[in-house]
């Protein structure tokens, strides 16, 4: 299976020069990064040092992903943060474990041994309380079910209706954007798929600034999952 590796970026010249030198080409059959406009020479320092830089024509996290989708050439998609928040060298421990057979495999923060470095106390128990009710009404173990750092099949993305808008139906009612990870943890709990995951720290990020959008990304992504319960089957 071959892997493409997704690194989204916004603003982080700071995490980008200490992150990416520690990413190796063997890691991954083809890297896309795209960039939501970066203004902090973060596009700059990518382009200098041969990196494949898209720039992205709409904002938020689902848009990048989707405006990349038909570059993408892995079976395989892992998505990378490179503000110091994910551990590169973790990278090739989800390519194994999904060459096991996997539909997704996801980098737990909570799992084991493994803390959040990053994680203040609104954000912990945000984590916690959106795992906790995905894993009750849904009927999944997750120990972290919002986090980027994961690899996933490609035909994910469409067989469970992430590239559709109408999944992101919350996003008119609280005013945002909202990211793919938390309901694609829903639906591959709903479908019964392979999923396992395994144990990662989260470091402090590099510099920059976090993007959180505490109050409605929390409204909306608590909306979505609790409407799963009677929406898409």
């Amino acid at each position: 299976m071959k892997h493409t590796l997704i690194i989204p970026t916004l603003n982080e010249i700071d995490g980008v020069r200490e992150i990416m030198p520690k990413i190796r080409d063997e890691w991954y059959d083809q890297l896309v990064i795209v960039d939501g406009n970066s203004t902090d020479g973060t596009i700059e320092y990518l382009r200098e040092k041969g990196y494949p830089v898209y720039l992205q024509k709409k904002k938020g996290m689902r848009n990048a992903y989707m405006e990349i989708y038909d570059l993408i050439e892995g079976d395989i998609v892992t998505t990378f943060s490179p503000d110091g928040n994910s551990i590169p060298e973790l990278i090739p421990q989800l390519r194994e474990k999904m060459e096991e057979g996997y539909d997704m495999v996801i980098v737990s923060r909570y799992l084991g041994d493994a803390t959040s470095e990053d994680d203040d106390s609104i954000t912990r128990f945000g984590n916690w309380l959106f795992t906790k009710t995905i894993n009750i009404l849904h009927g999944s173990s997750y120990t972290d079910a919002m986090v980027m750092f994961r690899a996933y099949k490609k035909d994910l993305i469409k067989t469970l209706d992430l590239h559709k808008n109408e999944t992101y139906w919350p996003e008119n009612i609280f005013w945002t954007s909202l990211s793919w990870e938390p309901i694609l943890s829903v639906r591959c709990a709903k479908r019964k798929l392979k999923v396992t995951e395994i144990p990662g720290d989260e470091p402090k990020r590099i510099g920059g600034e976090r993007k959180l959008q505490v109050i409605r990304w929390g409204l909306g992504y608590m909306a979505q999952v609790i409407a799963e319960t009677v929406y898409w089957r």
